[in-house]
């Protein structure tokens, strides 16, 4: 029987890594302890199994997965803040994720149909409905890579990208059935096909072509179709990296190396001491699971 695939994210001074039924998220503390910390999984889809279906399944799991992160995230916040005597509450990262949703939505989803009513769009009209939503998908893309730029020059953000390539490659040791030893594990590339970077970078790919299928209509019409089909655009993109990530043929790598390469921009060399939480987080997950 094959290995199954597991995944997870970094998340403060820590990694969180899931299973099938099982998610454990591994901290270290400011004294230098590592905690871990079992997550309760209740996957949708074991008791409905129509969710198991293509694309349907990658709305699922962008729903569970939010879910989950946000339960990581506020457990880690926790442990770290925990030395100065605050505590945030799940009302408070809720809050936080709410708001940095809709700040996404405004800048790659508003903000290029913003720009492209302010540029003028009666000047391309002529180019077709296809090559202008090429040209706003364009847009969208160069705002999030100017994003992921601008945030990636912050210190706190390169530790937190050192533990999002600490995730990774214990991923792929796991994978290539290595050891779970430090020099064994940072011989591994940090990129990784099946990452949450490269969904993005996907669903903004696969918008362009299915938003080209509703023509072209006016500004508050385009804001609102495309959050609407979001979550269909979410589970093609979830299709995308999952048959990416079991394939090997050499146009499927050309297809997928533009979420390599923007992988380099949210990776960073991850330290020993950072190998070994995220190696705690999936322990715990294969212990349980296995």
């Amino acid at each position: 029987m094959g290995k199954r695939h597991y995944g997870g994210q970094a998340v403060i001074e820590g990694v969180m890594m899931r299973g099938r039924e099982t998610a454990a998220v591994a901290i270290r503390k400011p004294n230098q302890e590592i905690v871990v910390h079992k997550l309760a999984v209740y996957p949708a889809a074991k008791r409905w199994p129509i969710l198991r279906l293509p694309i349907l399944r990658g709305m699922l799991s962008l729903i569970e997965s939010l879910a989950i992160g946000l339960s990581a995230l506020t457990y880690s916040a926790n442990q770290v803040a925990e030395e100065e005597g605050e505590k945030l509450t799940g009302k408070e990262m809720a809050f936080s994720l709410a708001l940095a949703l809709l700040v996404g939505v405004g800048l790659f989803i508003v903000l290029p149909t913003v720009l492209m009513r302010l540029f003028g769009y009666r000047e391309v009209e002529g180019l077709g409905v296809i090559y202008m939503n090429l040209l706003e998908g364009g847009i969208r893309i160069g705002i999030f890579l100017l994003y992921i730029i601008g945030i990636s020059l912050l210190k706190d953000v390169q530790r937190f990208f050192q533990y999002h390539g600490a995730e990774h490659k214990v991923i792929h040791a796991y994978e290539a059935g290595k050891p779970l030893k430090a020099e064994e594990i940072l011989s591994m590339s940090p990129l990784h096909p099946r990452c949450g970077t490269a969904f993005l970078l996907y669903v903004m790919v696969v918008s362009i072509l299915v938003f080209s299928f509703l023509g072209w209509q006016n500004m508050l019409t385009r804001i609102i179709t495309r959050l609407a089909l979001l979550p269909l655009v979410a589970g093609l993109a979830y299709e995308l990296i999952r048959f990416g990530g079991s394939m090997k043929s050499p146009l499927l790598g050309i297809l997928l190396a533009p979420g390599l390469l923007l992988q380099r921009l949210t990776t960073r060399e991850p330290d020993s001491l950072q190998v070994e939480v995220a190696v705690k987080a999936l322990e715990m997950v294969l212990a349980e699971e296995e």
